[in-house]
């Protein structure tokens, strides 16, 4: 018996870290069935000046493809899209990508709340939202429109990460559905992918 409540049929995932959750995001990717089915919209604060090697160094760990999406571009169930970086990553009705390069939010560009607010406001209660390690409170208010739209919310365990801020910042302004370990995370994939077959 699962304790997640996976009778939902899900649309989307969306993942948002920080400072400290590569080693987080490399066991999650690695771990990852082949045939997972949903699309995995990351957004994760990076060097804006380092463009190359992110991508690789993910892709190297990760079982599915991961890519940037390009601006209007469609997303497609199976792929891992990671904001590139320097760039705020939003998801639009009508299931495509948009890339801006609007002010920075929290001091960050892509910025987590953009990602998780806007993918909330698409995919409504059929949207996964994960937070993980970070050091400040960019994509708190994100698991908050998440939750506030029926869709599910996990944060990764404060007490494991490196900087808790990120988490801790989601947890003090919504009720998170869980607060899980890494490799409970790995688990909760696991058994979503259970779901579609």
């Amino acid at each position: 018996m699962s304790r997640f409540d996976l009778n939902n049929k899900y649309k989307a995932v969306v993942i948002g870290g920080s400072a400290g959750s590569f080693q987080g995001i490399v066991k999650i990717l690695s771990h990852l069935p082949e045939d997972f089915p949903l699309p995995i919209i990351m957004c994760l604060h990076r060097l804006k000046h380092v463009r190359n090697g992110f991508v690789e160094a993910l892709s190297i760990k990760s079982i599915m493809e991961v890519t940037e999406p390009f601006d209007k571009e469609n997303i497609k169930r199976g792929k891992v899209y990671l904001a590139p970086a320097n760039y705020h990553l939003s998801v639009e009705l009508g299931n495509y990508f948009s890339l801006s390069t609007e002010e920075m939010i929290n001091n960050s560009r892509p910025a987590i709340d953009i990602t998780l607010g806007t993918a909330a406001y698409v995919y409504r209660d059929k949207l996964i939202g994960i937070l993980l390690s970070g050091a400040n409170r960019d994509g708190a208010v994100g698991m908050k429109y998440i939750k506030n739209r029926g869709g599910l919310t996990i944060v990764q365990e404060p007490s494991e990460c490196m900087i808790d801020t990120m988490p801790t910042a989601a947890l003090n302004i919504t009720p998170i559905d869980h607060i899980l370990k890494t490799d409970d995370i790995v688990n909760f994939f696991s058994e979503l992918n259970k779901q579609y077959k």
